[in-house]
């Protein structure tokens, strides 16, 4: 489940001419000149005005010196009590400071009265989502592409869920889009359009009753399984099985391990309004990535030659790392690149058919860098790690071969 309230193009910039003065005559050909000056952002007038004001304000009171040690301790003090409101909302926390999830409301299993009718489901998601991701892979993986139509939200500046149309000129990646089922502008409307209206968060990922007008449910977990086996009917790729019953048990285990140190891991690194929290947090999560980085040299996936949801469940937090949590999230130690052997499983499970156009890296980003403002005020979007292209991720992993060796797995998941 995701809450972005609980939560390119490359170009060459080329420098002005030097100005003209009585040492330096330079000229440029008019042509060139109009080139350059054209193609330079301009700063609006009243942003012109406002920096005008502020540079003006600023030498009055203490010229070229740094700002005094009244007014920065103020300023601190001020913007320390704004983040901890603001945090409390977007990451509620338990009393060491500590992340703590909030629960989904919408489960698929929990009423045994629901009728679903798969000819009525829409699938509603967000790009930068984890959570949200799992769903798309697998409903990709399964070939409900055409049964199961999707709507992809992106984040407003508020941070709520909206839709709106989106030209992207990479057309081998999933991109946000309008709201193709009830036509509203934001997720929330959406929400509120069933029967007793809604209050609560608006996340996704989100499954919806196109006919009752119903949301069916909002945890990734239900909705991965259902569209594994529940709709095999319409799938067009029914004999894949993710969740084969011999592997169940493993299945669980392993996500006993990975939800809460590496998928909700991250996210209490992030999130964490005490150092005490952080540190647990962290470490956590990298002991828990040594261990899977150790397991996955002697297995192809978690439970063996056999893509699961495990692995699904993984992959998505994996995908984010080195681009998103090892820097906005604190996730530092390491980064994914360095761990040899889930770097080359996460480039395993990439190149699998269909699941690259999922993982729209663009969007991840901005998702995450433009939206959380208590986590990155400026808004400023850095540049992709070099790891995270899209020709790195498909570079060769090697990984097929551990599947025609017999080994012992090294790891017990018990």
């Amino acid at each position: 489940m995701y809450s972005t309230h609980s939560h390119i193009s490359s170009f060459i910039s080329i420098p002005f001419p030097p100005s003209k003065s009585k040492t330096h005559k330079l000229k440029y050909p008019k042509i060139l000149h109009t080139k350059l000056c054209s193609s330079t952002p301009r700063m609006s007038l009243n942003q012109n005005s406002n920096t005008n004001l502020i540079n003006t304000i600023t030498k009055l009171l203490w010229g070229p010196s740094l700002p005094p040690q009244l007014l920065i301790s103020t300023v601190r003090s001020t913007w320390s009590t704004a983040w901890q409101l603001m945090m409390s909302q977007l990451a509620p926390s338990d009393p060491t400071g500590s992340y703590t999830r909030p629960t989904s409301q919408f489960r698929l299993y929990s009423n045994p009265k629901l009728k679903v009718s798969p000819k009525d489901l829409h699938l509603y998601v967000g790009l930068p989502c984890p959570w949200a991701h799992r769903t798309l892979i697998v409903r990709a993986l399964k070939g409900l592409e055409d049964s199961v139509p999707v709507s992809i939200a992106s984040p407003g500046i508020d941070g709520s869920w909206e839709f709106r149309f989106f030209s992207d000129p990479d057309k081998d990646k999933l991109v946000p889009s309008l709201d193709k089922a009830n036509g509203c502008k934001t997720l929330r409307e959406v929400y509120k359009l069933r029967r007793g209206g809604y209050s609560g968060r608006s996340t996704v990922p989100m499954l919806w009753d196109m006919e009752k007008k119903e949301v069916l449910c909002n945890e990734s977990y239900d909705i991965i399984e259902f569209f594994n086996s529940g709709l095999n009917e319409i799938a067009g790729n029914p004999e894949l099985d993710l969740s084969p019953p011999a592997l169940k048990d493993d299945i669980r285990k392993w996500n006993d391990i990975i939800y809460p140190n590496v998928n909700n891991g991250v996210y209490r690194c992030g999130f964490a309004q005490s150092q005490e929290a952080y540190d647990k947090a962290a470490e956590g999560l990298f002991r828990t990535l040594e261990m899977l980085e150790d397991h996955l040299g002697g297995s192809r996936y978690l439970c063996g030659d056999v893509l699961t949801l495990a692995d699904v469940c993984l992959f998505t937090t994996l995908i984010r790392f080195d681009v998103v949590y090892n820097v906005l999230f604190k996730c530092t130690k390491k980064k994914l690149i360095e761990f040899t052997n889930l770097h080359g499983y996460l480039r395993d499970i990439y190149q699998i058919p269909k699941v690259a156009e999922t993982c729209n890296m663009g969007q991840i980003m901005e998702g995450y860098y433009k939206i959380l403002f208590p986590l990155n005020p400026g808004g400023i979007n850095p540049i992709m790690p070099s790891g995270c292209e899209d020709e790195v991720l498909s570079k060769p992993h090697n990984r097929d071969s551990l599947s025609l060796e017999t080994k012992v797995v090294q790891h017990s998941v018990s």
